[in-house]
């Protein structure tokens, strides 16, 4: 289940506003906190299949700033693991564009046990920054900025993930733990490598 809310963490110092909740966001920044956060349910359910949401925006001198938060876990079980996605913006708002600054980290956890292979965790996290200008025709287009800077992050890096992180960790396990006998691994081996090398000549 998603949800949208007001920024709490933001507080002023000023002794005027001790006696206050919160800092809350302006009106306008409010509206487009609520309608992101629909948008960012839509995304979830058709990217995660469930999992939780939460989108917080605040204002800014010179325009707005946000987070969108994503979390999906699996079951417990023989296998369950977990995918945190934490993308904070800010939009400073110019004649007809905006400057978008995205600041993206992805939580990964996956863990894995039986009795043929053993235990397994694997857990880390990566961070990728984009700026970039878009226009902005009125405060929907901030929505729709927004949401196409996340979705492309989050595509970005669950593709690097797969690729490098997962890729690497394939190699390591079976080269740390062979399902078929060490022998044939090892002839196996030998004659990738004889291959390589006579192409080389």
């Amino acid at each position: 289940m998603g949800t949208a809310g007001g920024a709490r963490g933001v507080m002023s110092l000023s002794p005027q506003s001790w006696g206050e909740e919160g800092a809350k966001p302006s009106e306008r920044v409010r509206r487009m906190e609520v309608g992101m956060g629909e948008a960012v349910d839509v995304y979830r359910e058709l990217y995660y299949e469930g999992g939780v949401s939460s989108v917080y925006f605040w204002d800014l001198d010179d325009g707005f700033a946000g987070v969108v938060l994503l979390k999906k876990t699996t079951p417990s079980g023989k296998s369950e693991g977990g995918w945190d996605s934490i993308h904070v913006f800010e939009a400073i708002d110019r004649a007809r564009t905006s400057h978008y600054k995205l600041t993206s980290t992805v939580i990964l956890r996956l863990c894995t046990g039986g009795e043929a292979l053993g235990d397994m965790d694997l857990s880390g996290n990566m961070t990728r920054q984009i700026e970039q200008d878009m226009p902005v025709q009125d405060d929907s287009s901030h929505i729709v900025n927004v949401g196409k800077l996340v979705e492309d992050m989050e595509l970005k890096m669950r593709n690097l993930l797969q690729e490098v992180y997962f890729g690497k960790a394939k190699d390591v396990v079976g080269d740390l733990r062979s399902i078929p006998p060490l022998t044939e691994a090892n002839r196996e081996k030998a004659t990738h490598q004889e291959m390589i090398n006579s192409m080389k000549r």
